[in-house]
């Protein structure tokens, strides 16, 4: 047995499925980005099995490489205003925080 473009698809959907069940379900700020991390590793898994498995001259590996340094940009800008809303707020509960102008 072969592993073909339809276990990259069903698992890369697995993830997908969570990440959006994280954000949509959880309150906790750094779960949300948690969440939304696997999105973004879903999106790589589509980018690398079908870069794999098409005759296109696409590169998958590079679209990938974008989407992991965008993603750790994101997440150092996540934590530095975590830590500022932190500072101001005690908290970083998003349903705590209503107002940025404290």
């Amino acid at each position: 047995m072969s592993i073909t473009l339809t276990h990259f698809i069903a698992v890369s959907a697995v993830l997908f499925s969570l990440g959006l069940f994280a954000i949509l379900t959880r309150r906790n700020s750094v779960t949300i980005l948690m969440g939304l991390e696997l999105i973004l590793n879903a999106a790589n898994l589509n980018f690398v099995a079908f870069a794999r498995f098409s005759d296109t001259p696409f590169r998958g590996d590079v679209a990938v490489l974008i989407v992991i340094v965008i993603a750790a940009a994101e997440t150092a800008v996540a934590l530095a205003i975590f830590i500022n809303i932190f500072r101001n707020f005690g908290s970083i509960d998003p349903n705590e925080i209503k107002t940025l102008k404290e």
